[in-house]
């Protein structure tokens, strides 16, 4: 088993479907993640999506498109919405593809500050020529590769965000109390643990923290 990880990217004005440009474009509304999407026998599409914002808004939104069937939301600040609706061709092929092969979508998937799409899939080689095949014909979205190698059962994809190096970095930083309060240890010290240059050390710290900080943030 495998995994890849790639940034999907709506091409110009047709994005990735309709009824999301809508909700991209209203201001008061913020898509945070896809918790579950499937492709009905019917050839409609169920989404399980995370949100927030204004709730009045997206029911008016869903209320006037063409392309919606049913809906529903609960929660508060940050809440949840479940919607049937009719796809485009392309996300219809798209999750044909998922349905038909052995090709997992891990959840959730987390949308960018720019309203991208960073999908983590799981499958065989086969599966991924399958989707490469899929990207290089459809013209609405753009795939950028961010990550692929081999995939561990007991690995999370929070593991997956950072390099085996920065890993051990990080490691050696908690180890000697680079992160307690007050703080106890300093670059130089973690440098003296992995061998590395105490500016290097910080690179890999900084890159860390950015993904990190990311990961929980989206």
């Amino acid at each position: 088993m495998r995994y890849l990880t790639v940034l999907v990217k709506p091409d110009g004005r047709n994005g990735f479907h309709p009824l999301g440009e809508k909700l991209t474009e209203e201001p008061s509304i913020k898509r945070r993640a896809i918790h579950h999407i499937e492709l009905l026998g019917d050839d409609t599409v169920l989404l399980f999506a995370e949100a927030s914002g204004s709730q009045e808004r997206y029911k008016e939104i869903m209320e006037d498109s063409p392309h919606v069937i049913d809906y529903l939301t609960a929660g508060e600040d940050r809440w949840m919405a479940v919607s049937q609706f009719e796809p485009t061709e392309d996300v219809r092929r798209a999750l044909e593809l998922q349905r038909d092969s052995l090709l997992i979508i891990e959840t959730p998937i987390h949308f960018t500050p720019e309203d991208y799409l960073k999908i983590t899939y799981l499958g065989t080689d086969e599966t991924f020529r399958k989707l490469s095949g899929y990207a290089e014909e459809v013209d609405s979205v753009t795939f950028d590769i961010l990550d692929m190698g081999d995939f561990e059962a007991d690995e999370s994809s929070f593991n997956r965000i950072i390099t085996p190096r920065q890993e051990e970095v990080l490691e050696a930083a908690v180890d000697v109390g680079y992160y307690r309060e007050p703080r106890q240890a300093s670059l130089e010290d973690i440098s003296e643990v992995v061998g590395i240059a105490p500016g290097t050390v910080g690179e890999h710290l900084r890159k860390v923290e950015e993904r990190v900080f990311a990961e929980i943030v989206h």
